[in-house]
């Protein structure tokens, strides 16, 4: 009887820890306060925010050619600096998603980078060239040397977003 008391006690213990370090994969726009959050674009309706690695579990789960429609939040590694119609925003570990906006409607402040945001739109994967490889990094405002050593087209993750929100 005793074993299996602590048996019991020692299950209750190892589930409670397992829980309270369980990370949110997704939380719901009605739990952001829109007062904290400037917005562009449509409104942000999504019942399911995905946070940054959600996402890239998302994105590795994505054939060329497959689009999902997903919301998700996460931080701006860049921003295009000549008109903001572009940015790129931080995955899990060093990968980065670029995101452009559905016909070219809103620009992001050119003065976001490390900002959080909230993405609502469509997420696939692409292949980018080296030429539009080179146009992104001179309007990140890169070295020429940068821009010369980029010699090989690449597999990106790619996003339109139809709205942002960046929180204030």
């Amino acid at each position: 009887m005793k074993k299996n008391v602590l048996f019991f006690v020692g299950l209750l213990i190892l589930i409670g820890c397992n829980s309270s370090t369980k990370k949110e994969r997704f939380f719901s726009v009605n739990d952001i306060s829109n007062d904290n959050y400037k917005s562009l674009g449509d409104k942000v309706s999504s019942d399911h925010i995905y946070n940054r690695d959600a996402i890239a579990e998302k994105y590795e789960n994505l054939k060329e050619g497959d689009t999902i429609a997903v919301a998700f939040s996460s931080t701006v590694n860049a921003v295009c600096k000549v008109k903001g119609c572009w940015m790129k925003v931080a995955l899990d570990g060093d990968k980065e998603a670029m995101v452009k906006f559905k016909d070219y409607g809103f620009f992001m402040p050119k003065d976001i980078e490390n900002d959080t945001i909230i993405v609502q739109g469509k997420a696939f994967v692409g292949e980018m060239s080296v030429d539009e490889q080179r146009h992104f990094a001179s309007d990140a405002g890169k070295t020429e040397e940068e821009i010369a050593s980029i010699t090989i087209s690449k597999k990106t993750y790619s996003f339109v977003a139809e709205a942002v929100l960046i929180k204030e």
